[in-house]
């Protein structure tokens, strides 16, 4: 197997298995215990302990949630994610209080590795999707609040 196939088999891995499953000892074999993280909340900690305490607490607001991995590109020690979320707005998100709606919305990850490991990770996040399907911002016009995120 070589590097490249290796690291994209940890994205996904991560996104399938050690997120859902909120396996510390799994995220801490993969993931750089000072891993720089370009999209990070303002109020998370650096390093591995910030993308711990995210994996933890996203379960608090939604849950029966998954990520379904779209696509794995990988280049040399960066490998490209496209995935969406799905899960049910059970617990408050940014002062938004529980919901209960069903959301998906898109993510687009990139992990840059070092001797398997994440070592610099950089997302962004369909936040308007999100804030349409929570019923915050109204749905662009013709489209229910409740769709679900184009996954394809």
């Amino acid at each position: 197997m070589t590097d490249v196939e290796r690291n994209k088999a940890i994205a996904r891995r991560t996104w399938e298995e050690i997120f859902p499953a909120c396996d510390v000892e799994a995220l801490a074999e993969v993931v750089d215990p000072d891993v720089v993280s370009r999209g990070r909340r303002s109020d998370e900690p650096f390093g591995l302990e910030g993308v711990t305490r995210t994996m933890l607490w996203l379960p608090t607001v939604f849950s029966d949630q998954y990520w379904e991995v779209h696509d794995l590109i990988g280049e040399d020690d960066v490998v490209a994610t496209r995935l969406t979320h799905h899960g049910r707005q059970t617990g408050e998100l940014m002062g938004i209080p529980p919901t209960g709606r069903e959301v998906a919305y898109e993510y687009v990850h990139f992990l840059r590795f070092r001797d398997g490991k994440a070592i610099e990770q950089w997302s962004v996040r369909d936040d308007m999707t999100l804030m349409r399907q929570l019923g915050v911002i109204p749905p662009r016009p013709g489209t229910p609040a409740s769709a679900p995120a184009a996954g394809g």
